[in-house]
C-alpha cells in the first residue's frame, strides 16, 4: 500500500500524517507532495524522514494507490488526471468536486457505501461544518426522517488554516499590547469579535460555506431535507461549534434522541446540565468525535428538536473523515 499526501505542510496535510500514524494506518509507503514553497521540507513519518516533493505533472502517482489532497480546489482539478490516471484513488478535500454526479461525498457514519462508486477515481470529503452536523444528524434520521434544519455555526480560527490561527494569537497579543492590529486572514479583527461571514455572499443572501451545507447534507444523507445556516467565524482557535435545530416528521423525545446519540458511531454524548457538562471547543480540540449535548424539545414546534454540537474540524472536519473513507476502502477491499 503506497499513500500520497498533497498539501503536506499545511494545517490539514499535517494532521493526515499524525491521524494516519495514531491509527496505524495499513501503508508501505507514504509519499508527500506541496508546492514551491513546502517542497524539500522533510517531515518525520514512524521514525522515518520524508521530503516532500514538488507537485508537478509528471509520473510520480504511477503506483500510489490513495493519494490524500488537501491543496484547494484550484490545484485539485488542476492536477485530478495526473493524480489519478495511473489508478490512484483521490480523497479529495477541497470544494472542487463535492457537488458533481460522478464523485460521492461521503462521511463513513453516513453513507460509507457510496465511496464505491466512483467512476473518476475521486472521493470527495464534505465541508467541515457539513461532516460534523451529519454524523449527528443521522441518528435522529434513523428515528424518524428530517424534513428541515436550521443550524448556527461558531467557526473556529483554525477552519482559516494555520496561518488564520497564528494571525488569532497574534492579534490577541496585538490588542493586549496596544498595537495596530494585524488583518491579514480575516475580513475583520477577529481577536474579541464574531463576524456572521464564512466564505463569500451568493446572490440569495447566503455566503457558500452556508449553501454547502444546505447542498451537502442532502446528497450525503440522500434526502429532501432542507437545510437553513448561518454560519459565524468566532475568536476560537480550534473546534467549531454548531446549535442545530431538527423538525422531524414525527416527534422525537430527548429520551429517545439521548438514546440514539448513545448508540450513533462517532458520536459521544455530553449532556449533563445540572453539573454545566455540555461540549466546549477548548476542552475538545484534537479529539475525534463529534460531541453532543444541550438537547431539549423545541418549544415552537412539537416535531423539532434541538442540540448543541462540537467537533475538531482540523480532524473529523478534514483529515481524520478522509482516512476513515481509506480504511473503509481497505476493509472492503474495495480499491
Amino acid at each position: 500500500m503506497k499513500v500520497a499526501i498533497v498539501g503536506a505542510s499545511g494545517a490539514v496535510g499535517q494532521e493526515f500524517l499524525r491521524v494516519l500514524d495514531e491509527r496505524n494506518f495499513p501503508l508501505d509507503e507514504l509519499a508527500l507532495f506541496g508546492s514551491e514553497r513546502s517542497a524539500g521540507t522533510t517531515y518525520t513519518f514512524r521514525g522515518k524522514q520524508i521530503g516532500v516533493k514538488l507537485l508537478q505533472h509528471n509520473d510520480d502517482f504511477k503506483d500510489i494507490d490513495i493519494a490524500f489532497t488537501s491543496a484547494g480546489a484550484g490545484t485539485a482539478k488542476a492536477f485530478e488526471q495526473t493524480i489519478t490516471e495511473h489508478g490512484a484513488v483521490m480523497i479529495d478535500n477541497s470544494s472542487a468536486f463535492r457537488m458533481d454526479n460522478d464523485v460521492p461525498l461521503v462521511v463513513p457514519e453516513v453513507n460509507a457505501a457510496d465511496a464505491k462508486d466512483r467512476p473518476r477515481r475521486i472521493i470527495a470529503n464534505p465541508n467541515c461544518t457539513t461532516i460534523q452536523m451529519v454524523v449527528a444528524l443521522k441518528a435522529i434520521e434513523n428515528l424518524s426522517h428530517i424534513k428541515t434544519v436550521h443550524v448556527s455555526t461558531y467557526q473556529a480560527a483554525s477552519g482559516a488554516g494555520a496561518a488564520a490561527m497564528d494571525e488569532l494569537y497574534e492579534q490577541y497579543r496585538q490588542v493586549l499590547a496596544g498595537e495596530e492590529v494585524t488583518i491579514e486572514r480575516f475580513a475583520y479583527q477577529l481577536a474579541f469579535n464574531l463576524i456572521p461571514q464564512v466564505d463569500v455572499f451568493t446572490d440569495n443572501g447566503y455566503t457558500k460555506e452556508e449553501m454547502k451545507m444546505f447542498n451537502e447534507t442532502r446528497k450525503i444523507m440522500h434526502s429532501d431535507v432542507k437545510v437553513s445556516a448561518t454560519c459565524v467565524r468566532v475568536p476560537a482557535l480550534r473546534s467549531h461549534s454548531e446549535s442545530i435545530w431538527v423538525e422531524t416528521e414525527r416527534p422525537v423525545s430527548v429520551e429517545e434522541a439521548r438514546e440514539a446519540f448513545l448508540k450513533a458511531e462517532g458520536v459521544v454524548l455530553m449532556d449533563n446540565p445540572a453539573e454545566k457538562e455540555y461540549p466546549m471547543p477548548l476542552f475538545l480540540a484534537g479529539k475525534d468525535p463529534v460531541y453532543v449535548g444541550r438537547i431539549r424539545k423545541d418549544l415552537t414546534n412539537e416535531n423539532g428538536l434541538t442540540f448543541w454540537t462540537v467537533s475538531d474540524q482540523i480532524r473529523k472536519g478534514a483529515a481524520l473523515n478522509a482516512v476513515q473513507i481509506a480504511e473503509y476502502l481497505v476493509k472492503e477491499k474495495a480499491l
